[in-house]
C-alpha cells in the first residue's frame, strides 16, 4: 500500500534539489501550534509538525537551503519550532513610529493626486498605533472622499476624515435618533471632551460628533495623542479613566440619571482601573506587585503566566475594593469639575445639537468664556 507524503517532506526535498533556496512559510501558527493545547487533538496537524521538525534538523547549512516564517501570534507557537537550529533568530516586525508612518503614506500618496494642503506629517502625527494596511486604508478613503466631492485632489479635509472614518467607522446619518435621544448624546460625547480639556495629561481634543457612526456608536469625541507614547504614569491612567466617566456624568447632572449609552465607557474604566491594580502595581493597599500576567510571546523568553485568580480570597478582595477606590474617586473628582463647568457643558451641548460637529479648539474658546 503506498504512502501519501506529507507537505513538509516534499517542500524539503524540492528545496534540497534547487538550493540555494529560500522557504518562507506564511501564518506560521496554523501549522506550528503547541502541541496539546486545546481540548481535542487534532492529529493530522501534529503529524505535519512532527514532520516539519525533522526537516528542520535535517537540513545541511552548506546546502544553502534557508527556511524563514512569518506569524502574527508567536505566543501560541509549539516550543520546539524555536530552539537553537530551527527558528532560533527572531525579528520583531512592530506597528511603524512617525517617521515610519510618513514614510508609509508617502509610499501609498503617489498613487494618488494629493493637493498642496495635504500635509501627509500631520496625518502621520494623528495615527499613533496604525498599521501599514491602516495607513493604505487611509489613503484609500480620501481618494474616494475626493471622488464623491468631484474634486482632483485629495486635501487635508478628506486626509483627516478619511482617518476618522478608520478610527470611528462610517458614518450612519440614517440612524435617526429622537429629541432626547440627540440631547442626551450631545452632554455625553460634550462631558467627555470637558474633562479631557480640564485634566492635565489627557490626549489632545480633535474633534466631537454627535452623528453616529459604525455599529454601535450614537456619538464619539475624537482624541488623537501628538506623540507615539510607550509608558504612562499612574495620574495620566487616572486621567484616563476621568475622561471615560465624564459622559455618564454630564448625563446623570442634565437629567438626573444615566443611561446604557455609557456601557462602552465603564468597560474601558474598569480595565484600566484592574490594570493599574493587578498589573501596574498602583494600589498601595495590593502592593507593588503583579497578579495577573498576560501571556507573552515566547521568543521573549519570558516567564510562563500564571493561572488567573492565583491569589487568595481575601486578595481579590483587596483587588475588587481598590478597582471600586479608583472608580468611586474619580467619579467624585469629575461630577465636582462638570458641576463647576456646567455653563460649558449646556453651552457646548447646545453647539452640538445646532451643528452635529464640533472641533476641540472651539470647545475650549466656549470653555474658557469664564
Amino acid at each position: 500500500m503506498s504512502q501519501t507524503q506529507t507537505p513538509a517532506p516534499i517542500a524539503a526535498k524540492q528545496a534540497r534539489e534547487h538550493a540555494p533556496e529560500i522557504i518562507f512559510i506564511d501564518e506560521l501558527d496554523a501549522l506550528g501550534k503547541a502541541r496539546g493545547m486545546g481540548p481535542m487533538a487534532h492529529e493530522e496537524r501534529e503529524q505535519t509538525l512532527n514532520q516539519l521538525l525533522v526537516e528542520m534538523d535535517g537540513f545541511d547549512p552548506r546546502i544553502g537551503v534557508i527556511l524563514m516564517a512569518a506569524t502574527n501570534r508567536p505566543e501560541i507557537l509549539d516550543p520546539a519550532l524555536l530552539r537553537a537550529g530551527r527558528f532560533d533568530r527572531h525579528v520583531l516586525v512592530d506597528r511603524p513610529d512617525k517617521t515610519g508612518r510618513l514614510a508609509v503614506l508617502r509610499v501609498h500618496a503617489k498613487q494618488v493626486a494629493m493637493g498642496p494642503d495635504a500635509d501627509l506629517g500631520t496625518i502621520a502625527a494623528m495615527t499613533p498605533g496604525f498599521s501599514g494596511a491602516d495607513l493604505a486604508n487611509v489613503v484609500n478613503e480620501a481618494a474616494l472622499l475626493a471622488v464623491r466631492r468631484t474634486k482632483d485632489r485629495v486635501g487635508m479635509s478628506e486626509l483627516q476624515e478619511a482617518v476618522e472614518r478608520v478610527i470611528a467607522g462610517l458614518e450612519k446619518k440614517n440612524r435617526v435618533l429622537n429629541k432626547m435621544e440627540r440631547e442626551r448624546v450631545a452632554y455625553h460625547e460634550t462631558g467627555h471632551a470637558l474633562v479631557a480639556l480640564s485634566l492635565p495629561g489627557s490626549d489632545q481634543i480633535q474633534k466631537i460628533s454627535i452623528i453616529p457612526r459604525g455599529i454601535a456608536a450614537l456619538g464619539y469625541t475624537l482624541q488623537l495623542p501628538t506623540e507615539d507614547r510607550f509608558l504612562m504614569t499612574k495620574s495620566e491612567l487616572e486621567a484616563k479613566v476621568a475622561v471615560l466617566l465624564g459622559g455618564r456624568i454630564a448625563e446623570e447632572l442634565m437629567f438626573g440619571e444615566a443611561s446604557t449609552g455609557a456601557q462602552n465607557d465603564l468597560v474601558k474604566a474598569t480595565d484600566i482601573a484592574k490594570s493599574m491594580v493587578k498589573a501596574y502595581g498602583m494600589s498601595e493597599k495590593v502592593g507593588m506587585i503583579t497578579l495577573e500576567r498576560e501571556r507573552q510571546p515566547q521568543f521573549m523568553q519570558i516567564q510562563p503566566p500564571q493561572e488567573k485568580g492565583d491569589y487568595s480570597e481575601d486578595t481579590a478582595r483587596d483587588i475588587d475594593s481598590e478597582v471600586r477606590r479608583i472608580i468611586d474617586e474619580q467619579y467624585e473628582r469629575v461630577k465636582r469639575l462638570l458641576g463647576e463647568k456646567k455653563r460649558a457643558l449646556q453651552e457646548g451641548a447646545e453647539t452640538l445639537l445646532e451643528h452635529e460637529v464640533m472641533t476641540g479648539p472651539e470647545l475650549r474658546a466656549i470653555l474658557d468664556k469664564g
